[in-house]
């Protein structure tokens, strides 16, 4: 609910103040004292574009602050949540327009973009004026005012939690679809090439070191010769290393007991007596190893052709990188295994879905009609009564594929004269009559749509007498359950409100006019309505009749 709204230096307005109550707020004014440049002020802090040509004072900037109580609108707490702005009970909404003409916007002192700005106050504000036919115009609208209408709210919200659930599944299944189309085309080629990696059956490091053996082989006789050289000559030659090593080593150990500090070092040529010993073992085991078996040699060198072929068609460099791309592409074909599973699970549920889906829009269809005929005749009886008696008002209902409204196409139509042709409401009516047609609308939903503060912009242009008293009392009833703030010409009309303001321009110590605004005491309403029905110099009879439209 709109608290209290401020206006500085926008238009022809310096400085003003509104505070309206919770239910029918009613504003009046002669044609031209600033009325429409209020809700221009409002539609600013409500997300429309501003520039520097509203600023009375050049020096100064335009500020335009709302200040709303939001307790108990959970989609705007969501909303604030959404757009990571902090919560608190009463919103400030602010828009600032600088001289240069730059235009900020604040909610809760916190900076906004426009967009969300517009996302977050149209949670607050219904501001319908005239020619605005946007909303009418919005096949959204028109079902969600027949679902409030038939009481086919709950139902509609049920069939859509199927719907977004349908659309989720059937836009997983289409990405799985796609990934096995993609994946299908490269199958083949991939098994090809896994079916390679396999029949070659490598071990780690096998190609390196077939590649090493192959080497050894093809140098077998030289290698020999050096090992069994070097054993010969510590173990079997003429003077062997290894006696001449230990006879220099008895010798030593007979003089350690005449000189104690040879013994560490007789202890030395003990250990490398062993040492060598043991290399001289292991020297004539490594010229065993070498294999001169022409057969053997082959097999390496097919394994080593393959490996290196098969590394140079994949770009890699060793074996492992081999067997890594051959668990790579087991894995990878092994989901396409997965994702065909995947695919006929994500089949069966959404043609599950699908059927649930079209069944709870039969039965959401099926409301919807049944309450058409009730909602038509109530919407020409109210039409009527707000000054359109010729108009005949239909409901054009079609069946349609699922959207998340439901599996009905709605249109509002309008027959404004008899003439037997029903035309859609924008094609139909003018900007008054749209104004007329929405609220009668917004009188029949108000019970059942969470709608924001409703703002009228001269809902009774063209009508007077009876269908003007109608339009009052269905403002009154709307503003039972929400909010009503109405610019009004009509008498009729401004006796409902529960909060009555006047609008009027004033001269200021420079001769300046500028407009001003202020809640008018019972006795000041009197005058205003009488004013308002006979002239700036009502007569006794305008007068009474004034006391009565307030009294009643």
């Amino acid at each position: 609910m709109l608290q209290k709204l401020v206006i500085n230096n926008y238009a022809i307005i310096d400085h003003l103040a509104i505070e309206p109550d919770g239910h029918l707020n009613t504003v009046t004014g002669e044609t031209g004292a600033g009325k429409s440049i209020i809700l221009g002020a409002l539609s600013l802090i409500l997300g429309e574009r501003a520039d520097s040509s509203v600023l009375i004072n050049k020096s100064e900037k335009s500020v335009i602050e709302g200040y709303f109580n939001v307790s108990d609108n959970a989609p705007f707490k969501k909303a604030l949540a959404a757009a990571d702005l902090d919560y608190e009970d009463q919103c400030i909404i602010r828009r600032e327009i600088a001289v240069s003409g730059k235009s900020r916007a604040f909610v809760n002192d916190t900076p906004v973009t426009l967009t969300i700005l517009n996302d977050l106050t149209s949670l607050l504000v219904d501001l319908h004026q005239q020619f605005d036919h946007q909303a009418l115009e919005d096949g959204n609208f028109q079902m969600e005012s027949l679902d409030a209408i038939a009481g086919t709210t709950n139902t509609a919200t049920a069939y859509r939690e199927i719907y977004n659930k349908h659309k989720k599944v059937k836009r997983e299944l289409n990405e799985n679809l796609g990934r096995q189309a993609q994946w299908q085309k490269e199958s083949d080629y991939k098994q090809y090439l896994l079916d390679e990696l396999i029949q070659a059956s490598f071990k780690p490091d096998e190609v390196e070191n077939a590649s090493l053996q192959l080497k050894q082989m093809s140098h077998s006789e030289r290698i020999i010769q050096i090992l069994d050289g070097a054993r010969t000559l510590l173990e079997d030659g003429e003077q062997p290393f290894l006696n001449e090593l230990k006879r220099i080593n008895q010798q030593l150990l007979g003089i350690t007991d005449i000189m104690p500090s040879v013994k560490p070092l007789q202890e030395r040529i003990t250990s490398a007596w062993a040492e060598l010993k043991d290399i001289a073992g292991e020297l004539e085991s490594e010229a065993g190893h070498i294999s001169l078996d022409p057969a053997a040699m082959d097999e390496l060198q097919q394994k080593v052709d393959v490996g290196y072929k098969l590394m140079k068609k994949h770009a890699v460099n060793t074996t492992a990188e081999l067997l890594a791309l051959q668990a790579s592409l087991e894995e990878e074909l092994k989901a396409t295994l997965d994702i065909s599973n995947a695919i006929g699970r994500l089949t069966t549920e959404e043609e599950l879905l699908f059927k649930e889906l079209q069944t709870k829009g039969t039965t959401l269809s099926d409301q919807r009609k049944k309450a058409i005929p009730a909602f038509v005749k109530k919407m020409n009886e109210l039409l009527a009564l707000v000054g359109m008696p010729n108009a005949r008002f239909e409901v054009k209902i079609e069946t349609i594929q699922p959207t998340p409204y439901g599996t009905d196409s709605v249109q509002f139509m309008l027959d404004a004269n008899k003439s037997g042709s029903f035309l859609t409401l924008q094609k139909a009516a003018s900007g008054g009559e749209m104004s007329r047609i929405m609220l009668c609308i917004k009188s029949l939903t108000a019970k059942a749509l969470h709608m924001p503060t409703l703002i009228f912009d001269e809902v009774d242009t063209g009508i007077s007498g009876e269908a003007a008293r109608q339009v009052g009392l269905l403002l009154r009833d709307l503003s039972q359950y929400h909010q009503v703030i109405c610019i009004t010409h009509q008498p009729q009309v401004a006796a409902r409100g529960s909060r009555h303001f006047y609008v009027y321009k004033e001269a200021d110590k420079t001769g300046r006019l500028a407009t001003n605004i202020r809640t008018l005491e019972q006795s000041e309403r009197v005058l205003a309505i009488a004013r308002m029905i006979g002239g700036e110099q009502p007569s006794t009879a305008a007068i009474n009749n004034a006391k009565e439209l307030v009294e009643a």
